[in-house]
């Protein structure tokens, strides 16, 4: 299935824009944006990801909301 035709694994309703490479829970892997803005201003941000729109949405929302700079990988292909 490609990654137009999937769902958030979370929400199931929105359209993913980013992939954790390294998910703790194989059936959670594919985010939405307001899903993937929940888990940074949790606490909880995806490490290594792929973003899946052509545009860095994801790491725009690291910028705007992560406020424990780690480290973050993004993966290309």
């Amino acid at each position: 299935m490609g990654a137009h035709r999937r769902k958030c694994d979370w929400c199931g309703s929105g359209n993913p824009i980013v992939r954790d490479m390294e998910p703790v829970n194989p059936d959670y892997q594919y985010w939405c944006e307001e899903c993937a803005r929940a888990l940074i201003i949790k606490g909880d941000p995806i490490e290594t990801y792929r973003e899946l729109e052509g545009e860095p949405i994801y790491g725009r929302l690291l910028e705007e909301h992560c406020t424990l700079k780690r480290f973050y990988s993004f993966v290309t292909a």
